[in-house]
């Protein structure tokens, strides 16, 4: 799994002119699932998440994971995150999952997050032409990719 991580102030996703979810501070997270992710990627990945120290304490230092700053998480699923740009112009999304194994996925990653931070967990929907609006705060911005672990 790879997923990008904005600190946000705000973020909402907007499907066919209608906000299908908004948060206030916390994390907006874009989400790609490939063919060889399990349920041990989303665990790790969870964890990893809402242990991240990435937000302020009160000396300004970056020193808070979401849990002490009590922030909302957004999460939209996001295909072309394993977008191959090796060859020629236009990027091939020949390592993303296919729905039958990403939808089941993105669902469980969902899920356990949001067990993971105490409270729902707001999220897009898979496969619609979303419309993502946010405020990044800082920036922060962090890329995870659960093949990376060590």
């Amino acid at each position: 799994m790879r997923v990008v991580i904005q600190r946000v102030s705000h973020a909402s996703v907007t499907i066919d002119g209608h906000c299908k979810s908004a948060i206030r501070e916390g994390m907006m997270i874009l989400t790609g699932i490939e063919d060889t992710d399990r349920q041990e990627d989303i665990d790790w990945l969870c964890k990893k998440i809402v242990n991240l120290r990435i937000f302020d304490d009160e000396n300004g230092v970056m020193n808070k994971s979401i849990l002490d700053a009590g922030g909302d998480i957004l999460v939209i699923s996001q295909f072309t995150l394993h977008a191959s740009t090796k060859k020629g112009n236009r990027p091939s999304y020949i390592k993303a999952a296919k729905p039958e194994i990403s939808i089941p996925l993105y669902e469980q990653f969902c899920k356990d997050l949001s067990c993971a931070l105490g409270k729902e967990v707001g999220t897009g929907e898979f496969g619609a032409d979303m419309k993502v609006e946010l405020l990044n705060d800082g920036p922060v911005t962090i890329c995870i990719d659960t093949k990376n672990k060590e």
